[in-house]
């Protein structure tokens, strides 16, 4: 085991470490006209933009592949719009509607880049092959954020932040940026509860693993409904259900806008306040999970997790309870921070870790309402999920020994 450590950490050279930090934004009355007048110019562009793509796929595509005919006519086909073809349009835009000119020219080039990636999603899919649905216009309100690609980090100082062609606004600062890291990006997002900036934030210096790293020291952990995580220690943290829990509140808020009249000032109050409430679970489940990822990278090296298909999951009759639970964004959540503190999240096959005997692998069948496993074979007895988070465990300790013999 000591030299499978000594392998991992001789193979791990030093890489770029890179994290988000965000923050508020207290902009003037001026400049929230100037960020909202700005997202509304860019939702007109993406949507005009989208529309090219459709226009093309309409007239491109044909559903049949072949001709009987000796002779048949084939239509000359238009070049696919792509998105440097696009961005070389916006100087012409700029001259024909020159109040485009209030946008950064950057900023006004993430859109082609923003539209490719959502038109590819769904005509070629992700790196797996999975094929997004089709794209949807933004509505008025939609477009929500937009980004300057490059970002020089003296144009953040204390609390203030200067952004091209917005001016200089005032940031709540609730964390300094620590010290060696670069600012590359800038996205700023208008949400329910106000204006935030996030700056991504890159550290060249940071090595991929820490100097003390103990492969070891491992933990496999299993999620659930019922418990939120259940470590193979036999640790538990009961889910904590933020979405049940503001229910009340949040059909309270939805009534009071269905009650409201389309277009009135009284119901873009009613769907802000809505907004709000949705905004105050969102932030409340993220900071359990922040919270959550903390306390178990500070106690092992190395994490155990399934690789679970969360998206199926949610087409179940599970559905409200798997995203109310976040369980993607707690496993993203604690790779990310695992990565920028040196330590290791390893993804297992789920198929069959309830089912299997920790103790002695014989596999005992039990459907999802038995809590405990009974193993006949050996005669143990404990919780499923216990049972779970120790196979996991045993699986990422084979992954670790695996992965050190192939470097």
């Amino acid at each position: 085991m000591e030299t499978a450590k000594v392998k991992l950490i001789l193979t791990d050279l030093v890489e770029q470490v890179r994290t988000s930090y965000q923050y508020r934004l207290k902009p003037t009355k001026e400049q929230a006209e100037k960020i909202d007048n700005t997202l509304d110019m860019l939702r007109y562009q993406y949507n005009y933009q989208l529309a090219q793509r459709f226009d093309w796929y309409e007239q491109n595509r044909c559903s049949i592949d072949r001709c009987s005919l000796v002779i048949c006519h084939i239509p000359e086909l238009k070049d696919k719009p792509n998105r440097f073809s696009q961005q070389a349009t916006l100087t012409q835009l700029k001259k024909d509607r020159p109040w485009y000119k209030d946008i950064h020219s950057q900023v006004l080039q993430e859109v082609p880049k923003k539209v490719e990636i959502t038109f590819d999603r769904w005509v070629k899919g992700d790196a797996n092959g999975k094929r997004s649905g089709k794209p949807r216009f933004k509505g008025k309100g939609q477009y929500k954020t937009f980004t300057y690609p490059q970002f020089k980090k003296e144009h953040f100082q204390n609390d203030k932040i200067t952004l091209s062609k917005i001016g200089t606004l005032k940031v709540i600062v609730h964390r300094q940026i620590p010290d060696g890291f670069d600012i590359k990006t800038v996205s700023v997002t208008k949400k329910a509860g106000g204006y935030y900036v996030t700056l991504s934030l890159e550290d060249k210096t940071v090595p991929t693993t820490k100097p003390d790293f103990d492969v070891s020291n491992i933990v496999g952990i299993d999620v659930g409904l019922i418990d939120f995580i259940v470590t193979s220690d036999d640790e538990r943290i009961a889910a904590p259900k933020f979405l049940r829990k503001a229910e009340r509140k949040l059909k309270s808020a939805q009534r009071k806008v269905s009650r409201r009249k389309k277009g009135s000032n009284r119901r873009k109050k009613a769907i802000q306040k809505l907004g709000k409430q949705h905004k105050k679970v969102a932030d409340t489940r993220k900071d359990f999970h922040f919270k959550t990822a903390n306390n178990l990278l500070k106690k092992y090296d190395v994490v155990a997790v399934e690789k679970l298909n969360i998206k199926g999951l949610a087409k179940t009759w599970l559905a409200k309870s798997v995203n109310d639970a976040g369980w993607g964004q707690f496993i993203s959540i604690l790779t990310v921070k695992a990565e920028n503190a040196g330590l290791k999240v390893i993804a297992v096959n789920p198929s069959g870790t309830s089912q299997e005997c920790s103790n002695c692998g014989h596999k005992v069948k039990k459907p999802l309402s038995q809590r405990m496993h009974n193993c006949p074979n050996c005669k143990v007895s404990l919780c499923r999920d216990l049972n779970a988070s120790i196979n996991i465990k045993a699986r990422g300790t084979h992954a670790l020994k695996a992965q050190s013999m192939s470097s």
